[in-house]
């Protein structure tokens, strides 16, 4: 990447803090007072579509998205891929309203963190993975039985492109014991957002959006069966959308025999 890259990364976390500091005041005074729903467009709808429209018009990162057919009526567990922050973003703002699991630092952070508690994330702390998963599973129930999507990163951290990491059972084990489906989500924003580097590339971002899937029980082989299936539909779009190697493609089809 660029001069070009830098200067526009730059422009756009200037115009993205600025809009920031002014729309965090009335947020948070007007916040409480509106029903959960209303709060959750003023809070996470309205600054994530700021941040994809500075996206595409000081960064030049566009989006296109294949099976919006797929998604269901009734909210489920949302099984997505994990590249970057722009994935967060989108699907704050598509899937309305949307908790997702987040690490219990971030609430701590003034002011933003403050906007972040009244739209009921899932915080949980990283360094008691058990205690984490037991939260999740009783929070996240709870969150799916109020009407609200549930976003789960099941391989738990950003995985850049060109491969993909293992998926925990988690997301698959709240959606079966919930009797609701998993939505597999498949794409490629770590090549225009990476990990690794502050700079943004222009491009499109496909998003690819696969059938609900269900389990066949509760038991943990028709947990793992689901797990498993959603793992290979997203690894399979992301082979087909160039964000997964064809070495580790091959891989994966010679250890599942697919």
């Amino acid at each position: 990447m660029g001069m070009i890259s830098a200067i526009r990364t730059i422009v756009f976390y200037f115009l993205l803090a600025s809009i920031t500091l002014l729309w965090l005041p009335p947020s948070l005074l007007i916040g409480p007072l509106l029903p959960y729903r209303w709060r959750y467009r003023l809070i996470a709808v309205a600054w994530s579509r700021v941040t994809l429209m500075l996206a595409r018009w000081v960064l030049g990162i566009r989006y296109r998205i294949s099976g919006l057919e797929n998604v269901p009526e009734r909210p489920c567990v949302i099984l997505a891929k994990h590249q970057s922050a722009w994935e967060t973003f989108f699907l704050s703002a598509h899937f309305q309203p949307l908790s997702q699991v987040l690490k219990r630092e971030l609430l701590n952070i003034p002011v933003f963190g403050w906007a972040l508690r009244m739209i009921k994330p899932i915080a949980i702390n990283r360094e008691q993975p058990k205690q984490a998963l037991r939260q999740v599973a009783e929070q996240g129930a709870a969150r799916l039985a109020r009407g609200n999507w549930l976003l789960i990163f099941p391989e738990g951290t950003r995985v850049p492109p060109g491969k993909i990491g293992k998926f925990s059972r988690g997301g698959a084990s709240l959606a079966a014991h919930a009797g609701l489906p998993v939505l597999p989500v498949a794409h490629n924003a770590g090549q225009f957002w990476p990990k690794l580097d502050w700079r943004k590339a222009s491009g499109t971002v496909d998003v690819v959006i696969g059938p609900p899937m269900s389990a066949a029980g509760t038991d943990s082989a028709a947990i793992a069966e689901l797990n498993q299936r959603a793992f290979l539909w997203v690894a399979q779009a992301q082979h087909e959308i160039g964000s997964l190697s064809d070495d580790n493609w091959q891989a994966l089809r010679d250890q599942y025999k697919i």
